[in-house]
């Protein structure tokens, strides 16, 4: 990718570390975020990633987050939960309601666990990909931070980009790894086009007049188009019903806005669920059929000029192993906002 600086992965975990304890999270809480919201950028999840490290500042200096969170569990049977994340950063909330799906998948081959009192947590694939390190298969559903979607057909926002991930291991293939918003875009793609000074596609966003709209400097004036026309606004909209409603989290028209709002807390909802693959097949049995049928997918018939068939995450999986051995690749207008972070915080930036 071009245009690209190329930031040790250790130094940018480090600088995100800092600001989170400049504005006042424990250290070891810090460092856990920085991990995880590098991650997203190392698997060219840009739009989720320290890309929205001011952002997280900002709504942490108006107190619409807690930084002493009581994360805990509010409802409980032996394959489900209801996590509370008091208010908490949401990649600390989301981490622990996937270590406690994958703790109770273990005896109980499914486990459901839903999330209220959250804020945005980063990539859908973030979590979605935990319990494949324990041979489980990750599915995860969010209410988005901000509504760009309206019901089909209607103009009135009351429906967000409602992010989906389904993670399932294999044995030496690349993990498939499924992560969409209900939407064409995600709203922060369309955000990083703005701080990029790029143009967006046609597809992405539609006026109030029914027209394209390109410059994501005006998304004001319009709104998200869904995947698949009807079908990605029904899905949106059960999405929302179950990460969203079904918590006591909030849905429809109590979703806040937090890239204008700094001050209100987001009652964020989230959905992990972890299904343990041994309680149906051996594992090894089920990684080598899942093989299979990414090799008999790659290796179809394609039409005229098409290239290549990929699959679920295969590009995820390259941008990682590139990012691993390159480093974390940044914009200059991300590093130039990181940079102005950092001397507004007073600490050290990057170079």
């Amino acid at each position: 990718m071009s245009g690209l600086q190329r930031i040790a992965i250790k130094d940018l975990e480090a600088f995100v570390a800092r600001a989170y304890v400049a504005v006042g999270i424990s250290a070891a809480e810090a460092a856990n975020i920085a991990e995880l919201q590098v991650r997203a950028d190392l698997i060219g999840a840009d739009g989720h990633g320290v890309f929205r490290l001011p952002q997280y500042v900002r709504r942490i200096k108006g107190k619409a987050v807690n930084l002493k969170p009581n994360i805990r569990v509010e409802r409980e049977a032996p394959a489900m939960a209801l996590v509370n994340g008091d208010n908490g950063m949401g990649h600390l909330v989301m981490r622990y309601a996937t270590e406690k799906a994958i703790a109770k998948a273990k005896t109980t081959g499914v486990a459901w666990v839903g999330v209220q009192h959250s804020n945005h947590a980063g990539p859908a694939s973030l979590y979605a990909s935990m319990p494949m390190a324990h041979d489980m298969i990750g599915l995860y559903l969010a209410v988005g931070n901000a509504n760009h979607l309206p019901p089909w057909g209607g103009i009135d926002m009351l429906l967000s980009t409602n992010p989906i991930a389904v993670a399932v291991p294999a044995d030496k293939e690349p993990p498939i790894v499924l992560d969409m918003a209900t939407t064409v875009a995600a709203y922060g793609k369309v955000k990083t086009k703005a701080q990029r000074g790029e143009m967006m596609p046609e597809g992405w966003m539609m006026d109030r007049q029914g027209k394209p709209l390109l410059d994501p400097k005006k998304s004001n004036d319009g709104f998200l188009l869904p995947i698949g026309g009807y079908k990605g606004y029904g899905l949106s909209m059960i999405i929302g019903l179950l990460a969203g409603t079904l918590n006591g989290a909030a849905n429809g028209r109590d979703v806040v806005d937090f890239n204008v709002d700094n001050t209100t807390p987001t009652n964020t909802g989230h959905v992990i669920v972890a299904i343990n693959i041994s309680m149906f097949q051996p594992v090894a049995e089920f990684k080598q059929s899942v093989d299979a049928f990414v090799r008999d997918i790659r290796n179809s018939q394609r039409l005229p000029g098409v290239d290549a068939i990929r699959l679920p995450g295969e590009g995820s999986h390259a941008r990682l192993e590139e990012s691993l051995k390159l480093g974390a690749p940044l914009s200059a207008p991300l590093l130039k906002s990181l940079n102005d972070l950092a001397a507004e915080l007073k600490i050290p930036g990057l170079s």
